[in-house]
């Protein structure tokens, strides 16, 4: 059982590490763009803790197959827990009301010839060098060799004055390279343009094209910038004036006739010949007519208001004319390959290629590469844009830079190996190794053995409000549900969906002309959807669910949320599914780091909880007294930093909302009306939590000392959870 045989500091570490370069973990995740996806390491334990018959430490990194074990998730998104699921060997069964969710996850999961895969990969990189090739090439300011390769074209905004009608360059600074992988700072000259080289950030000096002084600072500060020829106020954006426009002012490239004698990267102002490809680009979109360009309108939304606000009507207008040349036909030699599977992984790449190949990407001026639009978790129109390489580029040894064709194909050639050959990575001596699981594998069949091994997968784009499944069959139920008031994925997987539609035409899931759906259980003020359609909702897919499972069968979840409101709805839904949460586990599902969290006092920690119909819990779990609750909020911390996990206040706070949901729904259980109104229902939860003494209450217990919380040791004592000795049936 979860409660008894999960090991927080065993798997915190796992999580920890996986949460660093996901992508090195759990190789999968790069078949397409998905948000906030949980570790792989979590919910493999979580399945062997509940499923394996020897300790955790001892099976996780043994081979498994569970056949038999029936699991499903109701809120599939990127498709974490049915992957694991699937690779220890049970029947699985995904839904999720998204069209994308539910597109990824089945590319993820589809068993794939690899070799034709890669050939057809191949195929169609060959076809656009032959098209657009021309265009990505540019001369080297070293050798003058015309064969050089762009790796990206920077862009700043431009407008005109209102008062002089002159172009005006949009630069919040000038600065576009630091000195961190490159030998020297690269800033643009105010003035002519020219890129130069500097050491000292605090003596700029001159440009050494037109000896004009050289400044940090550029003119476009808080939506004003002056015209730098009659002085007026420039105001932006400005939606009348339509979608921004920009001008090529820079580019890095790669000369592999250079590259072996040169220190750092290549920079270079766009020459003649660079700025006439672009108008040829324009020249050729102009000659054809688009078959896989999307026509729709952006609606409005929480996430596209801020698009319109910058001038944007159309999906088509985030992209300039070689990207949209470039995505044109591409979808031209995607819609030309017969093998239905290798044509869905295909399209798959194609949408989400469409992260690096628009105009909303920025360049990071530390990393040197290009930030997809998906960094951070909207859409961040930014002043300066970076174009990348459509192809992409390679040498014998490694892909370089990001956002081509190559990239995206390269890292879901890894990822689908992965599917065929799991891993894990273990920490050896400083270094990572990776331990191959052999007889394991992700898939709905596999090649290899005789018949091909099959397994059951049911992966379907349905509301789970409305799902109707056969009562008391399923083993399990593990997912990560949507968080009230988190990002709208939807209006963000949009951009990539009015793309993906154009090429999958016989899908039903892709019929509608959004992902947008009135039933999203998300908080959102363009569609009037709040607290109590969250707690409605979750509650109709609790109890279906709950029906659904085996009596006792665990349903298990993670959550986290900075703010105590966003947790009522999860009990309301849990009471009214007659479920009891068993265990409140914490463990690691953020990185630190992640640009959309990162300074924001997000806890990267998530609450595990564990329910079920029926079961046993320690009766030193169970208390209404504060000071009990900030014991068990201090055991949890000293388990997590034995894990090397160093909880922030954040991850405290939201350890403490686990517990205070647990016992609210405990303590609820047999007095709870099923009919009474959701708001009353919340406002029920809220009271019992404030009994216990709420947040506050337990913060200032723990408050006193938080260096004591950081270093606190757990006692032989103390209660593990699923300990049989002094337990409750329930």
């Amino acid at each position: 059982m979860i409660e008894r045989d999960f090991d927080i500091p065993f798997v915190s570490k796992l999580a920890l590490q996986e949460k660093q370069v996901q992508q090195n973990y759990r190789p999968i995740i790069a078949v397409h763009k998905w948000f906030a996806r949980r570790p792989g390491t979590l919910f493999r334990s979580l399945v062997l803790s509940e499923f394996a018959k020897t300790p955790l430490s001892e099976s996780y990194y043994k081979s498994h197959d569970l056949k038999g074990i029936s699991i499903a998730d109701p809120f599939m998104g990127g498709g974490i827990p049915l992957i694991e699921a699937n690779r220890l060997g049970c029947d699985v069964l995904g839904f999720d009301i998204n069209p994308m969710a539910y597109w990824i996850v089945r590319q993820e999961i589809e068993h794939l010839d690899l070799d034709k895969y890669k050939k057809s990969s191949i195929d169609i990189k060959t076809g656009l060098e032959k098209k657009i090739g021309d265009f990505y090439k540019t001369t080297c300011k070293i050798c003058s060799s015309p064969e050089a390769y762009v790796k990206y074209f920077l862009w700043v905004t431009i407008q005109a004055c209102d008062n002089c009608k002159k172009e005006n360059d949009l630069f919040p600074g000038y600065l576009i390279a630091e000195d961190v992988r490159h030998p020297k700072n690269v800033l643009v000259c105010p003035k002519c343009g020219e890129l130069c080289e500097v050491i000292d950030l605090k003596n700029l000096g001159k440009c050494s094209g037109c000896s004009a002084l050289l400044v940090l600072d550029g003119p476009a500060k808080r939506s004003k910038c002056s015209c730098r020829y009659c002085g007026k106020e420039i105001k932006f954006p400005d939606a009348k004036k339509g979608p921004p426009r920009q001008r090529m002012f820079a580019i890095e490239y790669y000369c592999t006739q250079c590259k072996a004698a040169h220190k750092g990267r290549f920079f270079k102002k766009p020459d003649h010949k660079d700025l006439l490809n672009y108008k040829k680009s324009e020249k050729l979109l102009k000659e054809i007519t688009p078959k896989f360009i999307p026509s729709e309108h952006i609606p409005r939304g929480d996430e596209t208001d801020r698009l319109l606000r910058w001038g944007y009507k159309y999906y088509k207008e985030m992209f300039n004319a070689r990207q949209l040349l470039s995505l044109e036909l591409t979808g031209r030699l995607i819609h030309q390959e017969k093998d239905i599977r290798i044509k869905n992984a295909l399209a798959t790449n194609m949408s989400d290629l469409l992260r690096y190949q628009n105009m909303l990407c920025r360049y990071d001026s530390m990393a040197l590469k290009s930030l997809d639009i998906f960094s951070v978790h909207g859409f961040p129109v930014g002043l300066i844009q970076c174009e990348s390489n459509f192809i992409g580029l390679a040498n014998e040894k490694n892909v370089i830079g990001s956002g081509g064709w190559i990239n995206i194909t390269t890292k879901y050639l890894k990822a689908k190996q992965y599917c065929d050959n799991p891993f894990e990575i273990i920490q050896s001596k400083g270094h990572k190794v990776q331990v191959p699981i052999l007889n394991e594998w992700i898939g709905d069949y596999r090649n290899g053995t005789k018949p091909p091994s099959k397994r059951n997968v049911r992966i379907e784009c349905k509301n789970a409000m409305k799902l109707n499944l056969p009562k008391g069959k399923l083993d399990a139920v593990f997912t990560d549900p949507p968080y009230f008031g988190n990002v709208q994925y939807a209006e963000l997987m949009d951009f990539c969906y009015v793309w993906l539609r154009k090429l999958i035409t016989d899908d039903p899931a892709f019929k509608a002309i959004s992902t947008r759906n009135e039933f999203e259980l998300t908080e959102n003020d363009q569609m009037g959807r709040g607290i109590e359609h969250f707690a409605d909702g979750l509650s109709k897919v609790f109890q279906r669910m709950k029906e659904a499972l085996k009596v006792g069968a665990p349903f298990v979840f993670t959550y986290h949320h900075n703010d105590i409101e966003a947790y009522l709805p999860i009990a309301v839904a849990l009471l009214d599914a007659n479920l009891v949460i068993s265990a409140s586990i914490p463990c690691p599902a953020e990185m630190g780091g992640s640009i959309h969290i990162n300074g924001t006092g997000s806890s990267v920690v998530d609450t595990v909880f564990v329910c079920r119909t029926t079961g046993i819990v320690s009766k030193k779990l169970i208390s209404d007294y504060a000071q009990d609750i900030a014991e068990m909020v201090m055991l949890d911390v000293s388990k997590l930093r034995s894990g090397e996990i160093k909880p922030t206040q954040g991850d405290v706070r939201c350890i403490i909302y686990g517990h205070l949901i647990r016992l609210a729904v405990w303590n609820l259980k047999k007095v709870w009306d099923l009919n009474s109104p959701t708001s009353e229902k919340i406002n029920i939860v809220k009271s019992k939590i404030e009994s216990f003494g709420g947040l506050t209450g337990i913060q200032e217990l723990l408050s006193e000392s938080f260096e004591r919380l950081q270093s606190w040791k757990a006692s032989e004592t103390h209660t593990e959870y699923g300990e049989i000795s002094g337990s409750i049936r329930f």
